[in-house]
């Protein structure tokens, strides 16, 4: 990616190239995925579905971009809708739709949809998964489990 730099008070300008790249965190991102293909042969697969739409439009909506840092997404807001979207669409296997919806949520709405937006800022090497995510996508996961099994 090319980079303008400015240099001696903004006078003197030079262009130069920055390297960027995409990378996946194992256990913020993969590790969590695995689990959400195995839950998804015990779940209601619609039920599950709409869960996870509606995850992914929350989590799109609550994620924010933050120039040097990546993408931040508040945990307790996500895990409380996973909880309450599989509580009242498939209840009685509610913990494993809240893990899948959790995921798919912030991996998808968080991450993935925001990815166009970080390459054109040019954030350098970027981690799905990774760094302040990995809060987002295990954690809200694993509270809106907790929640939903209570």
């Amino acid at each position: 990616m090319e980079v303008e730099e400015s240099r001696f008070f903004g006078l003197v300008r030079r262009k130069r190239l920055q390297a960027q790249g995409l990378s996946i965190n194992v256990g913020g991102a993969v590790v969590p995925l695995l689990l959400v293909v195995y839950l998804l042969l015990k779940v209601p697969l619609k039920e599950t579905l709409l869960s996870s739409l509606l995850m992914i439009i929350i989590c799109f909506t609550l994620a924010r971009f933050v120039p040097d840092k990546g993408i931040k997404i508040p945990v307790l807001f996500p895990a409380f809708f996973a909880t309450i979207f599989a509580l009242v669409l498939a209840f009685d296997s509610a913990s494993s739709v809240a893990f899948i919806s959790g995921v798919l949520g912030v991996i998808i709405g968080g991450d993935l949809l925001h990815l166009p937006r970080v390459m054109r800022e040019g954030q350098g090497m970027l981690s799905i998964g990774g760094a302040g995510v990995f809060d987002g996508i295990f954690l809200v996961a694993l509270i809106a489990a907790f929640l939903a099994g209570l």
